[in-house]
């Protein structure tokens, strides 16, 4: 495949902000990160000093600094937003099209160029004339674009496999504050006692490494603090063990245990958590709480997950963040009745099983990305058989309005999916219902069967049963009453109303 200078097919973009009033948004390269958009509203007198670049729809930006991989294409709702001088802003020509470009701007191929060029002491970074000996793979306009007709649509899939992660995860976070209300709070009154009463709390260590004989290959994983992951439950496999030498002076923790980072460079780091499924052992960083049978580790993780300010609040505020064992085990946390924890637990792991289909689904879908980036910029891909975007288009317009009407959207599948949902656990209510005629009804005892059930009922990625349909089951409930299905009596001996269904 031929190649062209970057200059060539994308010059220089960009113009120099000029005088304005009122206030504009303006994005720095450490406020771009992992395709996140931090946007900050500056005026022109008192914007920071390397926010001197305007963009306008159509201009393609990618980070000059060495080993920082940030690629952005400008659309109409960021058009005339003002940029660092940290980006490099260009605007492709009829040889080039903006999408291929952008997408080859992402490649680790890019990337080893970009950074062969960089020079500087303290923040290596491209020059203009670095940027001049930069080079592109050029295949035809038509093959570019179909090339990046496929690119996109797996970032695409990429994208809403994510969404669909982060999904799950507001569902765990929603479930957790609907039974047991904000931790820090404590609006339900919860007991709330010191950390040393959840379990058996104790901190890691480091053999001493001028014996080599504690260091193995096998015997046992020697946990740190990037074994645990803010996005994985259990902490990763560790790159280091322990000889059974070693073990003898280190510290253990059982299945079971949570792991959770106390020692770091930076705040935003203590406080992360993982449980483990295996024996392992672990250094000085990391406190671990091994719980007390009144305590469910899944429960205990999540509490952390959304506690996780509350517990960095507690480190030093020194320039090394540390939270040592001593205040770590006088941290209050709510502890609920293990009955309602267990609950919690049982919708986590149901919820964390899909996730876990859903992740392997994402880390196949990106390593298929990147096969396929790899082979289109060697031009080694078929492209034969990708439609281009405007044929699909024209293939759309000449659907008829009544097929078109037939098809089903994303939007309908989403609403057959919640009319399935509703319908199941009606007919769930409705068989408890009828096997409770003449005695008590209780949503406390129906709803850990209807949870049970309904799972084995729906498909393997349906979600859990939520609020949403708690609430649909209590009106239900309040229907029966109305129409007189169903009474309502007081319990003197247990100081509470229960509920009767007529035979």
């Amino acid at each position: 495949m031929k190649t062209e200078k970057l200059l060539k097919i994308a010059p220089f973009s960009g113009v120099r902000v000029k005088q304005f009033l009122g206030r504009k948004f303006y994005l720095s390269t450490g406020n771009y990160q992992a395709d996140l958009l931090n946007l900050e509203e500056v005026d022109y007198k008192n914007r920071p000093s390397r926010a001197d670049i305007q963009v306008n729809e159509g201009d393609l930006l990618f980070a000059r600094m060495k080993g920082t991989s940030k690629v952005l294409r400008i659309d109409k709702n960021l058009s005339g937003i003002i940029v660092s001088t940290g980006f490099s802003i260009h605007r492709t020509n009829h040889e080039c099209d903006p999408k291929y470009l952008s997408f080859y701007l992402k490649t680790a191929e890019f990337e080893f160029q970009k950074d062969k060029y960089c020079s500087g002491a303290i923040q290596p970074a491209i020059t203009n004339q670095g940027i001049e000996k930069l080079v592109v793979p050029l295949p035809p306009i038509n093959d570019q674009i179909l090339i990046a007709t496929l690119l996109n649509k797996v970032e695409s899939l990429i994208a809403k496999r994510k969404k669909s992660i982060e999904d799950l995860d507001k569902l765990l976070k929603s479930t957790f504050l609907e039974i047991f209300g904000d931790p820090v709070r404590n609006e339900k009154g919860w007991e709330k006692p010191d950390l040393k009463q959840f379990g058996k709390i104790s901190t890691g260590n480091t053999p001493p490494r001028k014996n080599i004989e504690n260091y193995s290959t096998k015997y046992i994983e020697w946990i740190k603090t990037d074994n645990i992951l803010s996005d994985c439950v259990f902490v990763k496999e560790a790159t280091e063990f322990l000889s059974e030498t070693g073990l003898k002076t280190g510290r253990t923790i059982e299945a079971g245990a949570l792991l959770v980072a106390c020692i770091a460079g930076s705040v935003s780091s203590i406080g992360r958590a993982a449980l483990t499924d295996r024996r392992v052992s672990f250094n000085q960083q990391i406190n671990a709480i091994q719980p007390y049978d009144d305590v469910n580790s899944f429960y205990l993780y999540e509490l952390f997950k959304i506690s996780k300010k509350y517990v960095q609040y507690h480190a030093t505020k020194g320039m090394k963040k540390i939270l040592t064992k001593g205040e770590f085990e006088k941290i209050k946390m709510i502890k609920p009745p293990i009955r309602l924890q267990n609950k919690f637990a049982s919708i986590f792991k149901k919820v964390d099983f899909i996730k876990e289909r859903y992740r392997k689904s994402l880390t196949d879908m990106k390593n298929l990305y990147a096969a396929l980036s790899q082979k289109a910029f060697k031009g080694e891909l078929d492209l034969s058989q990708i439609p281009l975007e405007k044929e699909v288009e024209a293939q759309q317009e000449k659907i008829e309005p009544q097929t078109q009407e037939a098809v089903k959207t994303p939007q309908d599948e989403i609403t057959t999916k919640s009319a399935d949902r509703d319908q199941v656990l009606r007919q769930l209510f409705d068989t408890f219902l009828s096997n409770r005629k003449g005695n008590l009804f209780s949503l406390e005892d129906f709803w850990p069967e209807a949870e049970e059930k309904f799972m084995e009922l729906m498909d393997d990625e349906s979600l859990p049963l939520g609020m949403k349909e708690y609430d649909a089951a209590k009106q239900w409930l309040f229907d029966l009453l109305e129409s007189g299905k169903a009474f309502q009596s007081f319990n003197e001996d247990e100081n509470r109303m229960e509920i009767h269904i007529n035979p």
